[in-house]
């Protein structure tokens, strides 16, 4: 079925539907929450997904490259290792964002006049807080190369077992990676919707979400780690 002419653009579709769902795992959001919770508006936390997605979509190019064109194999061991990294950086992506937390916030407000109606708008920002774009980017795009790259060995086989071509199966990996990229954009925006509708009434409420995600992201770490390490696949 696959050779038959609309089967290329069907494989698309699925991968863009797929890349979608992918966006939706917990191992995900949860790296993702913990960058996103220290954003202020949506658009912001739009280009962290962004940025994950993209990163995200040039370790699966590189890989599939890799498996489908130079017909290389990747071993359950290295896929299972690469997955414990994943472990471990969403630990550690959940521990620096509690360290940043503890590390002291300072509490200011801003003091608006709109049509003669003069109202305030408390913050809560960081006592370590940086303003660098280019750090705030770096870091979801490596997160998101991680999780491509851990990520890519169940997909490669299947893309190995069902595409006629390699060039089938790397157009799959660019509609995958555009899904991802839509999902992640939207689950980032979604995670500041809170802080941003709060901001104006609880200046406390971005603490309490950066609080959430950054615990959030080292139970779901140590829990994959701990299901990887008993593995056979491991060692």
């Amino acid at each position: 079925m696959l050779n038959e002419p609309w089967s290329a653009p069907a494989l698309m579709g699925l991968g863009l539907v797929f890349g979608l769902k992918h966006a939706l795992d917990a191992d995900h959001l949860a790296a993702v929450a913990t960058i996103t919770s220290e954003k202020r508006t949506l658009l912001q936390s739009g280009i962290v997904g962004a940025v994950w997605g993209f990163g995200h979509t040039i370790a699966l190019l590189v890989v599939g490259i890799v498996v489908l064109l130079l017909r290389l194999e990747i071993s359950d061991r290295l896929a299972a290792g690469l997955e414990f990294c994943v472990a471990l950086m969403l630990v550690y992506l959940g521990g620096r964002a509690l360290w940043r937390l503890a590390g002291g916030v300072r509490i200011h407000v801003h003091v608006h006049d709109h049509d003669g109606h003069v109202h305030v708008h408390p913050h809560v920002h960081d006592a370590t807080e940086t303003s660098h774009a280019h750090d705030s980017h770096r870091r979801p795009f490596a997160v998101g190369m991680i999780h491509g790259l851990a990520g890519s060995a169940a997909l490669m086989l299947l893309i190995a077992a069902s595409t006629p071509s390699p060039w089938i199966g790397l157009a799959y990996i660019v509609s995958f990676g555009v899904g991802s990229i839509g999902g992640m954009v939207a689950m980032s925006a979604l995670v500041t919707v809170p802080s941003v509708l709060a901001a104006d009434r609880f200046a406390g409420v971005n603490t309490v979400v950066r609080g959430v995600a950054g615990a959030l992201s080292i139970g779901v770490g140590l829990a994959l780690g701990y299901e990887i390490w008993n593995s056979p696949e491991l060692f």
